[in-house]
């Protein structure tokens, strides 16, 4: 009897230890992918009058900017400095949902990763490591 009541614990470690591999070599096989598409995502967002049309890259960072040659007759310059602003700002935060779907679809959506992807908090990121390293101190205390 206790030998059965030793191997269910086994058992479940085991199954928990096979679920984790599978997953990290899930992620492993998409890197590729993931890095192939994060090269060729552009996010195009448009101004609600149309005149301003910004590009961002999977990194948000601007890649082409288009006015309409109208943009200079209906704005001065302070509007359509603010205009160009909100136009990147939309597109920015549309490529931000884009890269975290793509993400998603490899990080299970509750891991310190796929967390980090949303929030961009890095002390998220770092927590169980962090209570990891507090406990291996508190270990050598003893």
């Amino acid at each position: 009897m206790s030998r059965q009541a030793d191997r269910d614990p086994n058992h479940a470690l085991r199954a928990r230890f096979d679920d984790v591999v599978s997953q990290y070599q899930r992620l492993r096989l998409g890197l590729d992918d993931i890095q192939d598409r994060l090269a060729r995502l552009s996010v195009t967002a448009e101004s609600p009058d149309g005149l301003v049309k910004a590009t961002v890259g999977a990194r948000g960072q601007l890649v082409d900017l288009r006015l309409d040659r109208e943009v200079y007759r209906r704005q001065d310059p302070d509007q359509l400095s603010r205009t160009i602003l909100r136009t990147v700002e939309k597109a920015v935060a549309k490529t931000t949902d884009q890269v975290q779907a793509m993400v998603g679809e490899y990080l299970p959506a509750d891991s310190p990763g796929a967390r980090f992807m949303r929030d961009g908090d890095f002390g998220g990121l770092l927590a169980r490591q962090d209570r990891l390293m507090r406990e291996a101190g508190d270990d050598d205390d003893r």
